[in-house]
Order: structure tokens, then sequence, then C-alpha cells
């Protein structure tokens, strides 16, 4: 009994740290492989991978149901120019999850194998780490051509999905990469950490969707006490993603992303060291 509580309770944590790190832009599979490390689940490595991912679905959950007046366009109470507004969106949305969803069906698997591993972790952490402090730098005083996600143009969201493929490699951060792409190209953090939320839902829908599939295909069959962790873990990520949403939101109008950029390369030297320590 004592070992499935604390089973649970592994659940919770791992629910929790999914919450937080899918939207903030500090990579979420950073924290995954470091938390794995210490504090793992005693489950089989095929069902531990599945979970990691397919806790996202609780994470994405939090999407639509914060945006649901921005993202629902069959509301009566919507005009007609409106309901033409979020019919503009979604299709930029498609057009921005392209360039990742064709590149994660054809590399996803090969660069897992060539990347996820504690040193690319680290090396991405501290490199976009970087980037965004020097981003944040040269956008100092400047005026961002694009504050809107409304005013994002068709081509906008093809560069930002372009930015989005750099999430492929594990430590770059998929909300991470789409804000800095915004960012670079002229688009406000508020509307480029928007756009990156809407981007989320059908990319990680696709990715859990994919994974649950092999998974199913592949013959293995979840224990109930297993099914059970999934459940806590994406019921937690779902409850944390909208505390962690809201707060990026008003963050962002207020602040740089500096601090993130500061934590990712504080966090990707701790990686590197544990990992070079254990090592030896």
């Amino acid at each position: 009994m004592l070992e499935k509580i604390i089973e649970l309770l592994k659940a919770i944590l791992l629910g929790i740290i999914e919450g937080i790190t899918e939207w903030l832009p500090v990579s979420s599979t950073g924290h995954m492989i470091l938390l794995d490390e210490l504090l793992s689940l005693r489950v089989s490595e095929e069902f531990m991978e599945m979970f990691l991912v397919v806790i996202q679905l609780g994470a994405i959950l939090a999407v639509p149901l914060l945006f649901w007046g921005r993202l629902w366009p069959f509301s009566k109470k919507k005009s007609p120019e409106e309901k033409k507004s979020i019919y503009m969106l979604w299709l930029k949305v498609i057009v921005g999850v392209i360039p990742a969803g064709v590149l994660g069906v054809l590399l996803d698997d090969l660069f897992d194998s060539l990347f996820y591993n504690f040193v690319t972790v680290a090396i991405t952490l501290v490199v976009y780490g970087v980037a965004f402090i020097l981003v944040e730098r040269r956008n100092r005083g400047r005026e961002y051509r694009i504050e809107s996600v409304s005013d994002l143009s068709f081509k906008d969201a093809l560069v930002i999905g372009g930015f989005q493929c750099l999430s492929l490699i594990p430590g770059t951060s998929r909300s991470g990469s789409t804000i800095l792409g915004g960012m670079l190209t002229g688009v406000s953090r508020t509307a480029a950490s928007e756009f990156s939320f809407y981007m989320a839902i059908p990319i990680m829908l696709a990715a859990s969707g994919l994974k649950i599939l092999k998974f199913v295909l592949g013959g293995f069959c979840a224990t109930s006490s297993e099914l059970l962790l999934l459940l806590v873990g994406c019921l937690v990520s779902f409850v944390v993603s909208i505390l962690a949403i809201r707060f990026l939101m008003e963050f962002v109008r207020r602040h740089e992303f500096t601090v993130f950029g500061v934590y990712r390369i504080v966090l990707g030297v701790i990686v590197l060291g544990y990992f070079l320590i254990s090592l030896i």
C-alpha cells in the first residue's frame, strides 16, 4: 500500500512539473530527464516513455478552456466578423504547425535516437537561455511590429512554425522556440506566447495520439496501476497548466524573458554537472 502511495506522489510531482514547464520557455524535457533520474516511476521503460508524452494531453486541455472565447467560432453571440477572424486564426495555426508536423512524423524517432541525452539537453538549455537574454537586450526600446495574434500574417505563422521545428531537439522547449522565433521577427511577447499556445493544441494532440497508437500496436498493455498513474498525471498537469498559462500571460505583459534565460543556463549547468559526476 505504501509503495502505491509513493508511486502516486511521484505521478503527481511529474504532472506538476509537466504542467509548469510545458508552457514556460524552460524545456519540459530537461526537467523530466533530471526528475526521472532522481525520482523515476517503478514502471516499464515502454510505459514511462508513453507516460511522459501522454500527460501532455492534460496540459493541452487547459488551452481551449482558458481561450475558449477566442478559439470557438460557433457562438451565436459572435458577429460574422468575429467568426471570420477566428476561422482565419485557425488557418494560421494550421499553417504554423505544418513544418514541425511534417518533420516530426519523418524525423522524430531519429532525433530522439541522436539527441535524447543529457549532453544535448544541457547544451540546448544553455544556448537558448543565452539567446533569450540577447534577444531581450536587442529588443529593448524597440516597438514590436505585431502586438496581437489577429495581426499575424500567414507568412508570420509559417516562420514561427519553422522555429517550432527546433523543439524536435530535446531541451529546446517548444514554447521557447516559438516565442523566441516570434520575437526575432518582430512579434510581441504576448502575441508570440498566445500563438505558441494555440499551435500546441494540434501538435501535442498528434504527438500524444501517435505515442498511444505505437504503444497499442506494439502489443503492450498497461496494468490498472499504470493507468491510474497516467490518469493522475494527466489530471494534475491539466490543473497546473491552467495556473502556469495564466501566470505566463500576466508575466509577459510586464516583464522580459531574461529571467527564464538565466534559469535555463543554470539548469543546463546543473544537468551537465549532475550527469558528469554520476559517470565518475
